[in-house]
């Protein structure tokens, strides 16, 4: 399992938190947090990679600034 940590640019709001879990829900993560600018993904790389989970994001409206 993997862990990252993205700090994203564009949300505001409760409803952007929702948004963007739903659309991380997908990929199954093991652990999924996600606040106003951030989210922390623990997946299995074997499953999902990192760029699906920031394409995911991107595709809601929202900018992957950084991941680590």
């Amino acid at each position: 399992m993997t862990t990252k940590k993205f700090n994203i640019d564009g949300m505001s709001c409760n409803h952007c938190v929702i948004g963007i879990k739903k659309a991380l829900e997908v990929f199954n993560p093991a652990d999924l947090k996600v606040e106003i600018g951030k989210a922390m993904v623990t997946f299995d790389e074997a499953e999902v990679n990192e760029q699906d989970l920031i394409n995911a994001i991107e595709d809601e409206g929202y900018k992957v600034k950084s991941h680590e």
